[in-house]
């Protein structure tokens, strides 16, 4: 079995999208008695972006740039 630090070697060498794909599948092995209200206003939220993005409604920005924006607002 391979330790903690050797797991986590090897998780952070894989590319982005499969380390993703790992993180999501370690927080749903976490998420404990979910209330099902609750998860379909998040799926229906999530879904509602989502679309708001493909339809061209609103612009995504790369997620340094949100940190940079919450970090300059937080300072104030």
């Amino acid at each position: 079995m391979l330790s903690i630090e050797q797991l986590m070697k090897e998780a952070l060498s894989l590319p982005n999208a499969l380390r993703a794909q790992l993180a999501e599948r370690l927080v749903e092995s976490l998420e404990f008695d979910i209330d099902g209200t609750v998860q379909k206003l998040w799926t229906a939220e999530a879904k509602h972006r989502r679309d708001e993005i493909r339809s061209g409604a609103i612009e995504p920005i790369a997620g340094e740039e949100a940190l940079a924006q919450i970090r300059r607002i937080v300072a104030q």
